[in-house]
């Protein structure tokens, strides 16, 4: 890093909201796509697409959550695995099923029942639960980022 990129670093001490980085990566991201989608496109995206889509996006919120305090690549790696794995996203999965709309819950029984060739170490209804969640997330950073940021704000992940 220069000089002039190291000055700008250590004058930069403001402290940002919990989530207001996350909630404007959120907001900027959908918006840039080469065009909108419309509501006849989302019904066309599989399941299993979205999933696909809310696979990275869930990990790139919990790599900025594990981001602070400053930690070894090593420990990010253990971190950020333990609350991506299949088991800990079924975990959540559970807990976030009492706070979801009518909606939300007919895009997680899609999610469910398109869940297909699952890793042999997990079993049949982990490996549902863990898709139903992604593509809870992949459906709702399309459509209500907001919405998505306040589910995101539930989970208890550990630090």
């Amino acid at each position: 890093m220069n000089s002039k990129e190291e000055k700008l670093w250590e004058e930069s001490d403001e402290v940002p909201q919990s989530d207001s980085s996350w909630c404007q990566l959120l907001r900027a991201a959908p918006q840039q796509l080469p065009q909108p989608i419309s509501p006849a496109q989302l019904q066309q995206i599989s399941p299993t697409a979205l999933a696909y889509l809310g696979d990275a996006v869930y990990e790139l919120y919990v790599r900025m959550f594990y981001l602070l305090p400053p930690q070894r690549q090593e420990t990010y790696h253990h971190l950020v695995v333990s609350q991506v794995r299949a088991e800990t996203q079924a975990q959540i999965m559970r807990s976030l099923i009492p706070d979801l709309h009518d909606h939300e819950l007919e895009i997680v029984r899609r999610g469910r029942n398109a869940a297909s060739g699952r890793p042999k170490r997990v079993n049949a209804e982990t490996y549902q639960l863990s898709t139903s969640l992604e593509t809870l997330i992949g459906y709702l950073y399309l459509t209500d980022c907001q919405r998505l940021t306040e589910l995101l704000q539930k989970l208890q992940l550990d630090k």
